[in-house]
């Protein structure tokens, strides 16, 4: 125990603020409790299952973003113009996917999965999604740090889906996309944890992401190199025994919520319609 607290001490360190804000879930040391403990950072956010000396380290892996000037960089720009998709359904998807607290953030890839997730339905999935979201989040820091890459809305100077964040994500470099790298991470683990809906949730996966670019908080390059460092870390995971263990008991609860017919409550038609709503 005394390990886990301190390696988990030092990946909080790095952890984006954008990305850590959390509503507290089951805990290991008091408040609310479900049958699953999950070890915590502080109060609401879950500690990964890597050590600081086992994550992908993203200034290795990366190139340096598109540079102005550039054919990439303009091809970045173009991708861009999903921001004049705001006031659609699409952009109301993409506010909506900014949101990365819990419990919201668990029903992300519900209607991908057809089946209801949550702290009471699955409380296994629930813990392997709030452990996995700290290293998909980590995992992105060190490149971001680095790079420092101005955001879109600080080139274009139009709107972000999500205004009230516009001061903190003006002082977090936009490359890789950390939303992306914990999206593409939930998605890679997902179609292991319901290879029975693989294809609908890594297209989710892929929406996911493009939400940032629709959102005018990401370039495309981020989201782009945002999967692959989420790609990264869940290639890194698959050495770990306690995220093995974790995905066969989610699985074993979807497969039983699939059994008994089990559907989302959440308006999977509206989601559909919405995500086809222009996405690059």
């Amino acid at each position: 125990m005394l390990r886990c607290r301190k390696h988990h001490f030092l990946i909080a360190a790095s952890l984006s603020a954008s990305l850590i804000m959390s509503a507290p879930g089951c805990t290991s040391s008091g408040g609310h409790r479900t049958g699953v403990k999950v070890p915590e950072i502080r109060p609401g956010v879950a500690a990964g299952y890597l050590r600081a000396d086992e994550m992908p380290d993203s200034t290795r892996l990366l190139p340096p973003p598109p540079a102005p000037g550039t054919a990439a960089f303009a091809a970045d720009v173009e991708a861009s113009e999903l921001r004049h998709l705001k006031g659609s359904a699409r952009w109301e998807q993409a506010r909506q996917d900014s949101i990365l607290k819990f419990p919201e953030a668990a029903g992300i890839f519900e209607c991908a999965l057809d089946a209801p997730v949550s702290e009471s339905e699955t409380p296994n999935l629930y813990a392997l999604l709030r452990r996995s979201r700290t290293d998909g989040a980590v995992v992105s820091d060190a490149a971001k740090a680095r790079y420092q890459r101005p955001r879109p809305f600080m080139h274009n100077h139009d709107a972000l889906c999500t205004p009230e964040k516009q001061e903190e994500l003006a002082k977090n470099g936009s490359y890789p996309s950390g939303h992306t790298s914990i999206g593409w991470t939930w998605a890679l683990i997902l179609s292991e944890v319901a290879p029975w809906r693989a294809d609908e949730v890594l297209a989710r996966g892929r929406s996911y992401g493009m939400s940032r670019v629709v959102c005018n908080a990401h370039w495309k390059s981020d989201v782009i190199e945002g999967r692959f460092m989420g790609a990264s870390v869940v290639a890194r995971l698959h050495g770990n025994p306690e995220f093995r263990s974790d995905v066969a008991a989610a699985r074993r609860e979807l497969e039983a919520l699939r059994d008994r017919g089990a559907k989302p409550a959440r308006d999977c038609a509206a989601e559909r319609r919405a995500l086809g709503d222009g996405d690059g």
